[in-house]
């Protein structure tokens, strides 16, 4: 049974940590968007596949944020009550940290159940979908647009160009097409206006060209033959698809495929260890969150009579170094280099060693403060950064001064 204080607690949270997860969402799909954008231009694709691509990413960058805004939620939460001072009234009244950390750890435990479902089934799919688009961009079998005023090849033996592109390209203007056969026939064609239409056979369309002029040479023709026309149909064999890859990369496995590979004694020892890795990669970051709560707690909680931020500072850095160092692990796990399970689940040991000794000292030891000899270090810097730059200044003289007024 939720108490009043624990609503109170669970509305603290819940602003500041969807707030940072929806900004730290949008700060990585903008990053990418630029990049999907030039891509997208430069592969001759639909603008709409930009989207498509957006959405089969997200499911990563909410991995990603999720952890964060889940730590800023918890220490923005506990900071104001610190600041305020409503955490010492909180904690006379006999309420210890570990019963005040009983809303944290509700968002925790479900947003980390929430995570370990995105890492494990939906990102891996999602992955796919999102490699098969760039596949299928560079293929053309999204249908590739025809730039105006450049030259596009259709398949190895046809080049065409357009002047001007109309009604979303169904009204095209200042044709030039050529193409040519095996046996060495060649046809150069220019119209004014043409136009693109489907056919029965789903491997071939027409360009219906109006008032315009063919050329068509061949070995065996003396002088090329030219023909004007008011409408020709000029049949197109477009490019075979091929079929995408399936699921054979790690970060494309759900946790369950994962497992079954890694046992499995047909297994090659580099395939091995490559799922292992990113297996035990997946692991560690969901662990992880569990003892969020407690390193928030630890970083939150500013020395009496200070208002730094330094706290807030430090918890990003611990948990972008501690995301690095695990993309590290898997890399050199999956290289065979280092067990994986030493790889990433040193680090975690570490890391959680480093949570519970300052959680303790701010828990069970009277005014304690992990953070706060480094508080007091950033301020002498900062007082020394002050007088380096007030360095070389002239004074005014007092007498000068008190003349003057």
């Amino acid at each position: 049974m939720l108490t009043a204080t624990d609503r109170y607690l669970a509305r603290l949270i819940a602003v500041p940590m969807l707030g940072t997860l929806v900004i730290a969402a949008m700060l990585l799909v903008l990053d990418k968007m630029l990049s999907l954008f030039d891509f997208v231009a430069a592969e001759g694709g639909p603008v709409s596949v930009v989207w498509r691509m957006l959405a089969n990413m997200l499911p990563e960058y909410l991995s990603l944020g999720i952890p964060i805004g889940l730590m800023l939620g918890i220490l923005l939460a506990f900071r104001k009550l610190a600041m305020s001072s409503e955490l010492d009234v909180m904690r006379g009244v006999g309420l210890s940290y570990g019963r005040l950390l009983r809303v944290p750890y509700m968002y925790a435990i479900a947003l980390a159940l929430l995570n370990f479902g995105i890492v494990g089934w939906v990102q891996p799919l999602s992955r796919h979908a999102y490699e098969a688009l760039r596949f299928e961009l560079r293929s053309g079998a999204l249908g590739a647009s025809i730039k105006v005023g450049e030259f596009t090849n259709l398949g190895k033996r046809m080049t065409m160009r357009i002047e001007r592109s109309l009604d979303e390209g169904r009204n095209l203007q200042g044709i030039f097409v050529r193409a040519t056969s095996r046996d060495g026939q060649s046809v150069a064609v220019t119209a004014a206006q043409g136009m693109f239409l489907a056919t029965d056979d789903p491997d071939t369309i027409i360009f219906r060209l109006r008032n315009g002029v063919l050329v068509n040479d061949a070995p065996k023709y003396k002088t090329p033959r030219i023909l004007s026309f008011s409408s020709h149909d000029l049949p197109i064999d477009l490019p075979q698809i091929e079929n995408f890859r399936g699921r054979d990369v790690d970060r494309e496995k759900t946790i369950p495929e994962l497992m079954v590979i890694g046992r499995s004694a047909a297994t090659p020892d580099k395939l091995r260890d490559e799922v292992r890795a990113n297996f035990h990669f997946r692991m560690v970051e969901v662990a992880m969150m569990l003892l969020l709560p407690l390193a928030a707690l630890a970083f939150a909680i500013p020395p009496k009579r200070s208002t730094s931020a330094l706290g807030v500072f430090l918890s990003i850095v611990f948990i972008v170094t501690y995301h690095k160092i695990n993309q590290y692990g898997e890399g050199i796990g999956a290289l065979g280099k280092v067990d994986p399970i030493i790889a990433l689940w040193g680090p975690f040991i570490l890391a959680a060693g480093l949570i519970f000794w300052m959680y303790h000292v701010v828990a069970h030891r009277p005014g304690g403060q992990p953070i706060g000899a480094l508080e007091f270090a950033f301020a002498k810097l900062g007082k020394q950064v002050v007088r380096l730059l007030r360095f070389g200044r002239k004074r005014r003289p007092v007498a000068a001064v008190e003349g003057a007024a």
